[in-house]
């Protein structure tokens, strides 16, 4: 992987797990096994050290995965725009990985971490959706190679 361009804006370990730990959405990169790419916003909790991810038993997403797990994940947050500057600030990580499916224990658990995310004032409604929706759901799990975080505004971020 490339180093970054710009060192100045690199982030420290602490400043790119706390954009992790609360961004809302982050964009999962995929490409089939010709190389097409293909990119997802989707709903994520970083728990563990790792990634997880939830989506329906079948579609694009797991067709690509299944055929290729080395994936990408980018999360921004705090995005400004200054147009008298042409600019924009914003702190983000770009991360790269393999995903591999989830099962039983640590499905559950991933599950539960988000929902702990999402909607902390309704897990107990939370948890019977979880069971009413257990056969048509899949977790994954990306497993973090390299993870770069960037930040315009550092002093914001923390």
């Amino acid at each position: 992987m490339k180093e970054m361009k710009r060192k100045e804006k690199q982030l420290g370990a602490d400043e790119t797990e706390h954009i992790l730990q609360t961004g809302v959405y982050g964009v999962l990169s995929l490409a089939d096994q010709r190389g097409v790419p293909y990119g997802v916003p989707l709903n994520y909790v970083y728990h563990n050290g790792m990634i997880y991810i939830h989506c329906a038993a079948e579609g694009l997403k797991l067709d690509l995965l299944n055929e290729n797990s080395q994936v990408s994940f980018c999360v921004v947050i705090d995005v400004a725009v200054i147009p008298e500057r042409f600019s924009t600030h914003y702190s983000s990580v770009i991360l790269s990985g393999r995903a591999s499916e989830v099962f039983e224990q640590e499905k559950r658990d991933g599950l539960v971490a988000l929902l702990v995310k999402y909607s902390p004032d309704y897990l107990e409604q939370g948890n019977r959706y979880l069971e009413k929706a257990w056969e048509r759901t899949r977790v994954y799990r990306i497993d973090i190679d390299h993870c770069t975080g960037k930040g315009s505004l550092k002093h914001q971020i923390i």
